[in-house]
């Protein structure tokens, strides 16, 4: 189940060169530079089996996430305190906003549910997706050209009528790239992040009672 992967030039820049290998460490370049955009789609959950959608409005909140994460910038970490963001590449959008969209299209396209939006048709929705995204960055790997990428997102569906946490879980995965290109360390990313998305669409689906076919990714 992988997350789609899209490659778009930044709008109204006519041609671009990237940056390959080290080089991708670099500090943050200047902002007029131009730069390739990434997007992650989300994979589609395990089957849903026949019947009616459930009768449920399901929001999906904005994940909460640290400064480092909370950007459009793609973040790889040269040691255990140390930052940077590669400076030929970005995020189609802010991380926080990719993982929602992600998490919104999957669980839309289920056809398990009555409603999934990011804000509720009404006053208030039934269930709301609330998450945090823990981590999302490329660590190298010492005495190593490779990078390991570790995505690690913890949700809880919360009723909305009176704000109890109906169920909570964490999901993790990590990827390794071969080098610290852009196109490998996106292409980990990718991998990655569709382990993590499929899992927790799999995951609300089953807490919420939408019963699955057999070939669903948790048990």
């Amino acid at each position: 189940m992988r997350i789609a992967m899209r490659r778009h030039p930044i709008a109204l820049i006519a041609a671009f060169g990237l940056l390959a290998g080290c080089s991708a460490l670099s500090a943050l370049s200047d902002a007029a530079e131009p730069r390739d955009a990434f997007q992650l789609q989300a994979p589609l959950p395990g089957p849903v089996a026949r019947g009616t959608p459930r009768a449920e409005d399901v929001i999906v909140e904005i994940p909460s996430a640290s400064g480092a994460i909370d950007t459009d910038r793609i973040l790889v970490r040269p040691s255990a305190t140390q930052v940077q963001y590669l400076p030929d590449a970005t995020w189609i959008e802010p991380v926080p906003q990719m993982i929602q969209s992600a998490l919104v299209d999957g669980l839309e396209r289920s056809g398990g549910f009555r409603f999934v939006g990011r804000k509720p048709l009404g006053s208030s929705g039934d269930v709301a997706v609330i998450s945090n995204i823990v981590t999302f960055d490329a660590a190298l790997e010492p005495g190593s050209k490779a990078a390991t990428i570790e995505v690690r997102l913890a949700l809880r569906l919360v009723r909305e009528e009176d704000v109890s946490v109906l169920a909570s879980r964490t999901f993790a995965a990590s990827d390794r790239a071969e080098d610290t290109s852009t196109e490998a360390l996106v292409a980990a990313y990718d991998r990655a992040t569709s382990r993590v998305v499929g899992e927790a669409l799999d995951w609300v689906l089953r807490q919420r009672g939408v019963r699955l076919a057999a070939s669903g990714n948790t048990p």
